[in-house]
């Protein structure tokens, strides 16, 4: 199994043992959208939504996500999180929603899988609240955008 590191030689799932990675300043940032329809947006953007507060909930949704991440993920390494921040942005042209979540922390390995969790939470939190009004919505985009640190480097999204 070359190039997968959560199997060993025999093909068998494991946790990659970062135990001799260096502890380094990492960061990750990923995206997504949330598409509805122009009713949804403007009862979101009113703050008109049954349920309440759809941005502030699922921001803090998105917060809870990313902690909760090795706990939803099978191989993923629990990790001391030292910032979660996730931002939505209203966009009237899609319409819908534009998420992004940055994580960080200090460790020996990096938190991708955190900044695509809180997106993903992020997103399924909009829809939880907003579904009552807009079952058609749809979730989509989400990729990681940035990540540093480590041994790897740097990566950016073109």
């Amino acid at each position: 199994m070359s190039g997968l590191s959560h199997f060993d030689q025999d093909g068998n799932a494991h946790m990659v043992d970062v135990s001799d990675k260096a502890v380094t300043d990492r960061i990750a940032t990923a995206e997504g959208w949330v598409k509805m329809a122009a009713e949804t947006f403007d009862v979101i953007a009113e703050g008109r939504a049954k349920k309440g507060d759809v941005i502030g909930v699922a921001r803090l949704a998105g917060i809870m996500g990313a902690k909760k991440t090795p706990d939803l993920i099978p191989l993923c390494h629990p990790l001391p999180v030292t910032k979660v921040a996730v931002d939505l942005t209203l966009d009237p042209d899609l319409p819908g929603l534009h998420l992004s979540a940055t994580v960080k922390t200090s460790g020996q390995t990096g938190v991708e899988m955190e900044a695509l969790t809180a997106v993903s939470v992020t997103a399924l939190t909009v829809y939880d609240m907003a579904k009552a009004v807009d079952k058609s919505m749809e979730i989509g985009g989400i990729r990681v955008t940035l990540k540093d640190g480590g041994k790897s480097g740097r990566y950016e999204a073109s």
